[in-house]
C-alpha cells in the first residue's frame, strides 16, 4: 500500500493524512453538503499554519456539526447496547466523538500541498440514503475514493459513515477499535478513551487506540 493510501486509511484512527482541495460546486443537496465541507476545510489548510491547531479545530467545528451526525453516528458505534444507556452517557459519548472527530480533521490537514477532491455530481439513492462519492486527487500519486452515506437529519442532509478506499466503513473500524473498552469499562471508559485520542491530537501526538 503507498504512503498515501496508508494515509487515508489512518484519517479514521486519528493520525496524519494528505491536505487536499475542493472541486467543483454540485447541484444535489447531498453533494453540495459534502462540497461546503471540503471548502471550508481547504480554507482551514490554506491558513493552517497560520491558525495553528486550536484555531483549525475552533474553525473547524461548525461545519464538522452541519456535516455530520454525529449522535448517529455514535449510536452506530456503540450498536445495540445504545439504547440501554442513560441520556448522559449518550451526551457523554457524543461529546467525545465531536471532540475527536473535531481534532482529527484539525491535526490531519494542517496545510495545503496542491491536491484536490472531486465531487461526483451523480448521487446515489438507497432506501432513505444517498451515497456521494468524492476522490481524493493527490500530487504525484493514484486517486484515492472517499464515499459519503448520507442521511436527512433535521431538514438536511448529514453524513452517518464514510467509506475509506471507497469500501472501508470508518464506524466500522471504530466499532471493532472500541468495543473492547465499551465492553470493559462501559460508557465512561469509552468518553474517556476518545477524549484522550483527542488530547493527544491537540498536543501533536500519536493518539494510542
Amino acid at each position: 500500500m503507498s504512503l498515501l493510501r496508508t494515509g487515508v486509511l489512518a484519517l479514521a484512527l486519528g493520525i496524519a493524512a494528505p491536505a487536499m482541495a475542493a472541486g467543483p460546486a454540485q447541484s444535489d443537496p447531498a453533494a453540495q453538503q459534502i462540497q461546503s465541507f471540503y471548502a471550508t476545510l481547504l480554507d482551514n489548510m490554506k491558513r493552517g499554519p497560520e491558525l495553528g491547531i486550536q484555531g483549525r479545530y475552533h474553525a473547524l467545528e461548525p461545519v464538522v456539526d452541519a456535516t455530520f451526525d454525529l449522535p448517529a453516528m455514535m449510536q452506530i458505534i456503540v450498536g445495540p447496547s445504545w439504547s440501554s444507556l442513560s441520556d448522559q452517557d449518550k451526551h457523554a459519548l457524543t461529546a467525545a466523538f465531536r471532540r475527536m472527530t473535531i481534532a482529527s480533521y484539525a491535526s490531519n490537514f494542517a496545510k495545503f500541498g496542491g491536491e484536490r477532491f472531486d465531487v461526483d455530481p451523480t448521487v446515489q439513492h438507497r432506501a432513505n440514503d444517498e451515497i456521494v462519492q468524492s476522490t481524493l486527487i493527490p500530487v504525484g500519486d493514484k486517486p484515492v475514493p472517499f464515499v459519503y452515506r448520507m442521511r436527512q437529519s433535521a431538514g438536511s442532509w448529514k453524513v452517518i459513515d464514510i467509506f475509506l478506499e471507497g469500501y472501508v466503513s470508518e464506524l466500522a473500524m471504530r466499532r471493532s477499535d472500541f468495543g473492547a473498552t465499551l465492553t470493559s469499562g462501559g460508557a465512561a471508559a469509552l468518553t474517556a478513551k476518545m477524549n484522550q485520542i483527542a488530547d493527544n491530537l491537540l498536543a501533536g501526538a500519536k493518539p494510542t487506540q
